[in-house]
């Protein structure tokens, strides 16, 4: 294990590399802000470092990382900025996946859809059906995910399943529950990122990061590189993970 100083850190100096990450990105409009620009250009930016990040797992070894892109309670934002959001996803999916696609990234989009447009689902299960065979890292966006209402809809479920005795309510357990989450076959988190400093977790994963080990950097989303990757994941090598043992 290295001791991390302000050169880059060499990737074989890693003893572990988290096989999920999550990253809570934060902090697009304070960066458009800081550089005296529409907010609109924040948001653009942070969606191109997504490309980025991901590259970068690929590189690490990291084989699957989920991506906070729009939280359920986001619909609360002025509705210019929530129409852009979607536009941005829309052009996104329609641009940009296909580079995703050809480096080996399957893409998965985890939330209710409830809300969202056809013409934006049509593309999400277009593009999710483009990339299913790919292997080299699975990207999960949480999209119009909340991980409360995962929880309800995952309730709503198992109680549909008892009342049809398709379930006898004494077999219920962590398992079962967990079969009932919006994508059960992801593996939960080893390491959660947040950038832009703020402390919190903001309805994310809630069932899935319990035994997840934070990370809160500083930097903005749109500022945070392959660097401020390696300093989360140092960091992470530096953890001892118990789950709940001595």
């Amino acid at each position: 294990m290295f001791k991390f100083f302000s050169k880059k850190p060499a990737l074989n100096s890693l003893d572990k590399i988290p096989n999920h990450v999550a990253i809570i990105m934060d902090g697009n409009a304070r960066y458009a802000k800081s550089k005296s620009l529409p907010i609109k250009v924040g948001h653009k930016i942070g969606s191109d470092n997504v490309q980025k990040i991901a590259n970068n797992c690929i590189e690490i070894g990291v084989k699957y990382l989920t991506i906070y892109a729009f939280s359920s309670e986001n619909w609360n934002r002025p509705k210019e900025e929530v129409d852009y959001l979607m536009n941005l996803l829309y052009e996104y999916l329609s641009k940009e996946s296909q580079e995703l696609i050809d480096s080996g990234i399957k893409i998965v989009v985890s939330g209710n859809l409830n809300n969202v447009e056809e013409k934006l689902r049509d593309k999400i299960q277009q593009v999710e059906e483009m990339s299913k065979n790919n292997s080299k890292l699975t990207l999960i966006v949480a999209f119009s995910y909340g991980a409360r209402q995962e929880i309800v809809d995952a309730v709503k479920k198992i109680a549909v399943a008892v009342k049809n005795q398709e379930i006898i309510i004494d077999n219920i357990d962590e398992d079962l529950f967990k079969k009932h989450l919006y994508h059960p076959e992801i593996p939960d988190p080893d390491l959660l990122i947040r950038t832009a400093g703020d402390l919190r977790i903001s309805n994310f994963l809630l069932w899935q990061v319990a035994y997840t080990e934070f990370y809160f950097s500083e930097k903005f989303w749109p500022e945070f590189d392959k660097f401020e990757l390696l300093k989360a994941i140092n960091n992470f090598n530096k953890r001892e993970r118990r789950y709940g043992k001595r």
